[in-house]
């Protein structure tokens, strides 16, 4: 993946903006447990009564409060509340016992850290439920006269009690002072239940919105970055000699552009949903639970282990095959592709048989490693589900001890619960994408691979232009050549020059070096040693674009592609006329079947022409190629399915034909031969000077034409 780091920059502002929404929505996630504990704790049991001091206290209330505190808890209270002589319309209706009444109010400015630190300073533990208060007035004047000794062994007693105790005794009594106070605490308990229950209403739909947009973020890169890395993998491709296609089966590259970029696309979408969102979810959590309840983190601890131990043998048994995946997904293309493409060869031998079992032998060996791939991947759920069911049995039993000791709440209990689910979660959902991860990055070295070849053939940096004084001048001088990682050259020393309106010939026998000689002139292949010149230049020289703006060729097996005829003849000269379409289709003897289709010359040809017969398609390359109609016109061996007689074609003789034969009555009337033997030249000439000066021509010649037919 580090390869491939240069395809996410244009995407790091979008990356940064989904990473800032993950934040939102795990700030979201982690929120909703505490006010679904304040619900619970807070408005069910509390009554709404968040904390254990009070809003508002009567004078007996304060009085009652100052009795029992110590020095420090005395100088807190008198900072933290004002005496009201004069209640306001607003307090009078908050409070309706206090009309006529002076009364205390807690100071706006007491910050709930200060609100919270005097939830202690009550008396000592009392049970829950509702509390007279007006009895405990009663108790003051006694409670003054207390000597300070006893006093102060209360209140020192007091502070061993746990401080969930202190809460829950301290909003008793707050409770009690509301009452008191005449506050209606039904209504201020639905109040509170009301707002939180709204408030969390309002933090999942920020929640739902943010994961929308993250979604949308992450789908969008992932989608972009596939793109771009499809246009680049075949723009890469389209500039490879055929010395790069020999490295890479056509097979293999089209699973590095297809499924070999959806894996990394599945991967960085899945990965900026997950891999940023899951740690900030499972270390939020932790953070909560240490706020919420230490004691119990150890289950929490217990629980990740157990999962960290699971996922890792599930990593140890599936990685090897993931990577073992995408080599078999090649081969099944491999096999599907010859297959098809071969068709006709299967069926004419019987081979249909053969060929099932060959592709199914293929495709099992891809289904077998899934499955097992899958088979392991799917005891993941059954064993976090279980991970996750004893981590909640475990904590509703040891919660129900702590609650029993009253030391802590049921809500703390149930977001304890809920932060639980959330950590597992998140490192769950970690172990998801570094599962990914292995067939992803072994997609991305694939990638990488094809995008990194360095092409042996390349434009020089300060082309040179052809010399418009030699058009159509074709001269190999000394030129030899051997194949990649090759010990023996194919061609020796070849030297000849071919120039405007002649035909130059070339054949002999199979594997003589025919068609390797014609590929160098438009670099499909570069030389080895010598050079070879196109209008006076070194076609290294000059840009691969202008060589092949000069060159019409025809390879030896025709490919047309899926559109109308008219669309295939105009491939090389979009702005090609009408007239000029139909002269180069006569000139290749086209005209007679495209007549006869419906459609004529927009007749639709399917992919690869296999709508159209072999003699068809290559007489529509040939059409294609003359439609050009460039100075210099290669015919690699193409005249196998119709009997074409250059001389014949007055058009053709201002350009330089170059033609690869097998039979000599196609070239008999060329202006030079150039016979071939192990990659060298052995005749050189007219047909009738190679008859007497060259034994290897006349033995071809005389193998396929008459007694007559030679002497002529």
């Amino acid at each position: 993946m580090i390869r491939l780091k240069k395809y996410l920059k244009p995407f790091i502002a979008a990356i940064g903006l989904a990473i800032g929404l993950l934040f939102v929505q795990a700030s979201a996630d982690l929120n909703l447990p505490k006010y679904m504990s304040n619900i619970v704790s807070i408005g069910i049991q509390q009554k709404g009564v968040a904390n254990a001091s009070p809003e508002a206290l009567s004078l007996s209330g304060y009085d009652l409060i100052y009795t029992l505190a110590t020095a420090a808890q005395k100088e807190t209270l008198n900072s933290s509340y004002t005496l009201i002589s004069d209640p306001s319309q607003e307090n009078l209706k908050k409070y309706p016992n206090i009309a006529g009444k002076d009364f205390y109010l807690l100071n706006s400015n007491i910050t709930k850290l200060q609100r919270e630190a005097g939830q202690g300073s009550n008396g000592g533990p009392m049970s829950i439920g509702s509390l007279d208060i007006t009895k405990l007035y009663q108790a003051i004047p006694g409670l003054k006269m207390l000597p300070a000794a006893v006093l102060g062994a209360a209140q020192s007693s007091s502070s061993d009690i746990s401080d969930t105790l202190k809460k829950q005794t301290g909003v008793v009594l707050a409770q009690a002072f509301y009452t008191d106070l005449g506050v209606d605490l039904e209504s201020m308990q639905m109040k509170y239940i009301f707002n939180t229950g709204l408030m969390m209403l309002l933090i999942t739909l920020i929640g739902a919105v943010a994961m929308i947009l993250v979604v949308f973020l992450s789908s969008r890169i992932g989608a972009a970055l596939s793109r771009n890395l499809r246009k680049d993998i075949f723009k890469k491709v389209e500039s490879f000699s055929n010395e790069e296609f020999d490295t890479f089966a056509s097979s293999s590259l089209i699973t590095r552009t297809t499924n070999d970029v959806t894996q990394v696309q599945m991967l960085i979408t899945i990965g900026i949903r997950i891999l940023f969102y899951a740690p900030i979810l499972a270390i939020g959590g932790i953070y909560m639970i240490l706020q919420t309840n230490v004691s119990m983190v150890w289950i929490i601890a217990l629980a990740v282990v157990l999962l960290l131990m699971m996922i890792a043998g599930i990593f140890t048994v599936a990685v090897p095959k993931f990577k073992l995946t995408q080599k078999l997904i090649d081969r099944l293309n491999l096999v599907a592709r010859e297959g098809l493409s071969g068709l006709m060869v299967v069926r004419a031998f019987g081979n249909q048989k053969f060929e099932a079992k060959r592709f199914d032998k293929a495709n099992r060996n891809l289904a077998d490693t899934l499955l097992f791939v899958n088979r392991v991947m799917n005891l993941l759920m059954p064993f976090m589900m279980l991970i996750m069911n004893l981590t909640v049995v475990l904590i509703v039993w040891v919660g129900a001890h702590q609650i029993a000791d009253s030391n802590l709440q049921i809500g703390d209990m149930l977001a304890f619960m809920q932060y639980a689910m959330q950590v597992i979660m998140g490192f769950l959902m970690i172990s998801m994408v570094f599962i990914i991860f292995p067939r992803a990055q072994v997609s991305a070295v694939r990638i990488a691979d094809v995008l990194a070849v360095e092409n042996k053939i390349v434009d020089l940096k300060d082309p040179k232009h052809f010399d418009a004084a030699q058009t159509g001048v074709v001269e190999f001088k000394n030129v030899s050549f051997k194949y990649a990682n090759a010990v023996e050259d194919v061609l020796h020393n070849v030297s000849f020059k071919a120039l405007p309106g002649q035909t130059t010939a070339f054949i002999g026998s199979t594997g003589s070096g025919k068609s390797t000689l014609i590929n160098l002139i438009p670099r499909f292949y570069d030389v080895t040693e010598g050079s070879i010149t196109v209008n006076g230049v070194d076609v290294r020289h000059v840009t691969q674009h202008d060589l092949h703006d000069t060159i019409s060729y025809i390879p030896q097996k025709g490919m047309l592609l899926s559109g109308s005829v008219n669309f295939n003849l105009k491939y090389g000269k979009r702005d090609a006329t009408e007239e000029e379409v139909l002269k180069a289709a006569s000139i290749a003897q086209a005209v007679d079947f495209i007549s006869q289709k419906e459609e004529g010359f927009e007749s639709n040809i399917a992919q690869a022409g296999a709508n159209v017969s072999g003699g068809q398609k290559q007489r529509l390359s040939i059409a294609r190629a003359l439609v050009k109609n460039a100075p210099i016109i290669i015919f690699d061996d193409s005249f196998s399915a119709l009997d074409f007689k250059t001389d014949q074609h007055k058009e053709l003789r201002q350009s330089t034909l170059l033609i690869v034969a097998q039979r000599v009555s196609t070239i008999m009337n060329a202006d030079q031969i150039i016979v071939l033997e192990d990659g060298k030249i052995v005749g050189q000439g007219t047909h009738r000077e190679l008859l007497t000066t060259c034994p290897i021509y006349y033995e071809i010649a005389s193998s396929q034409l008459s007694q007559e037919e030679l002497a002529l």
